[in-house]
């Protein structure tokens, strides 16, 4: 019975090759395992613990499902929960060295600073845009000689005023009655330093930009995040005492923090302390007096998620969004179902 548990709830890696890839916990694969799916036991068994949590970065476990629900979350975060992004860009002049097309498509990944649950999405084929599903920034700025610098100067920060065309230079315009709905300040970049254009004395740049509300899954500049993925959690197991020289070359062969060595009655013992901070390089099967004293693999139904968010929406707020999204496709197959059973 351990055997099977461990088919079922364990990828095993070998030196050669990984084992139990794939999920086998549905009713009759193994006798004497009740697998039909209960709701009660499900939630039971699963969990959402938060290990870290920032403006930034979310990572956070999720426990007791599938390898095909954990993926429709991290599909879903790339690609189908909206944000603002620059879509139509209106260039008056522009005698920078960046071609018109290139200043667009810079200006275009630029994270934009606006909830997009306050905004709807713009009609197709619409230009001007409304108070609801457009955001207006305009970028007008002109290099010129810094009438400061000394004759020896070579730094153009000195030489120059405005040859660095950054973030911080796109003015909010407000659309509507915006102006009473925000007040300065909410709707804006995420960053204010990065870098659109490098610019010399005589060249400029006037342009306004309307920010739509989009998804991933239309163009990569409407993904919320920065990064989202997953991994199994790290399972190491030493099936012997390992000590001395020995337990020296275990902890080397596994990355920091992994393997921490104990005195006990005047010897150096191995321990397993923090498995989840193991990055699989599999070190431990080149030392053949190793090799035999571990045991390898991953959690099957154990992922640990890291989220980290492009600045629009807090990446908590993100996963929230991903499990609405989820839910509506979830109600959606359901309604079709009750449809075509009807008929």
């Amino acid at each position: 019975m351990d055997h099977i548990e461990d088919i079922r709830s364990r990828v095993r890696l070998n030196e050669h090759n990984v084992e139990n890839v794939h999920s086998t916990d549905f009713p009759g694969t193994y006798e004497g395992y009740d697998d039909d799916w209960d709701f009660e036991k499900f939630k039971q068994g699963f969990q959402i613990n938060i290990i870290h949590l920032d403006e930034e970065l979310m990572e956070f476990d999720m426990v007791g499902v599938d390898a095909a629900i954990a993926n429709a979350f991290r599909r879903i975060l790339l690609a189908e929960v909206p944000t603002m992004a620059i879509e139509k860009v209106f260039i008056n002049n522009n005698t920078s060295i960046i071609q018109d097309e290139v200043l667009a498509h810079r200006l275009g990944l630029i994270p934009i600073n606006a909830d997009p649950r306050l905004f709807e999405f713009r009609n197709e084929g619409d230009l001007e845009g409304s108070s609801e599903d457009t955001i207006e920034f305009q970028l007008k700025i002109k290099c010129s000689k810094s009438p400061k610098a000394p004759k020896e100067a070579t730094d153009p920060d000195e030489m120059y005023i405005n040859h660095k065309v950054l973030t911080k230079d796109l003015k909010w315009i407000p659309v509507g009655n915006q102006a009473d709905m925000f007040k300065e300040g909410d709707l804006r970049p995420v960053h204010d330093d990065i870098l659109i254009a490098k610019m010399r004395p005589g060249q400029e740049i006037d342009l306004s930009v309307h920010c739509v509300k989009g998804i991933g899954k239309d163009h990569a500049k409407f993904s919320p995040v920065a990064t989202a993925s997953y991994r199994l959690l790290p399972d190491i197991v030493l099936t012997r005492p390992v000590e001395g020289e020995a337990a020296r070359r275990l902890q080397g062969c596994f990355s920091p923090g992994v393997i921490e060595l104990d005195e006990v009655k005047g010897k150096v013992v191995a321990r397993v302390a923090h498995p989840r901070r193991d990055t699989c390089s599999r070190e431990v099967f080149r030392h053949p007096d190793l090799k035999e004293c571990v045991k390898l693999g991953r959690i099957r139904n154990h992922f640990i998620f890291s989220v980290e968010s492009t600045g629009a929406l807090a990446p908590d707020v993100l996963v929230k969004e991903a499990v609405q999204v989820l839910m509506k496709k979830c109600r959606s197959f359901l309604s079709e179902l009750s449809d075509s059973a009807k008929t």
